[in-house]
């Protein structure tokens, strides 16, 4: 296995499952695009909670990056062509809404407990 971080958008919906011990996981599909334009589809399954409730939280084309285990495979269309696929056991995930969250955090940090936001100081201020 290879230790990765990949971005790319999710590819319909998580779904959440049960194993055979009772142990919950989520699986989906990440399409992510290589450096000369092809597209690679990212076969994901995570077992921490917090990376399971964030993919269960997003839809279908939500800009993702993951970084986990990845594990590179092969797979063969009905017309005989083989193409690259990758299967991935996240470890963490960053969506959107973590990066504005963290980026919110730290300038409010920055601003030593003011406002998260150059917006916000109207809203303070009424």
């Amino acid at each position: 296995m290879i230790d990765a971080l990949i971005g790319g958008r999710l590819y319909g919906q998580a779904e959440e499952r049960t194993g055979h011990a009772g142990s919950t996981f989520v699986t989906c599909k990440v399409r992510t695009t290589t450096n000369d334009g092809d597209t690679i589809f990212c076969n994901v399954i995570a077992f921490d909670d917090d990376v399971q409730r964030a993919l269960l939280a997003m839809g279908d084309g939500d800009s993702v990056a993951l970084s986990g285990a990845l594990t590179p495979k092969v797979w063969i269309d009905k017309q005989g062509k083989t193409h690259a696929a990758v299967d991935l056991i996240a470890h963490a995930v960053l969506t959107a809404y973590h990066a504005t969250r963290k980026r919110n955090a730290v300038r409010g940090q920055a601003n030593q407990g003011g406002p998260a936001h150059s917006d916000d100081v109207d809203d303070e201020m009424a």
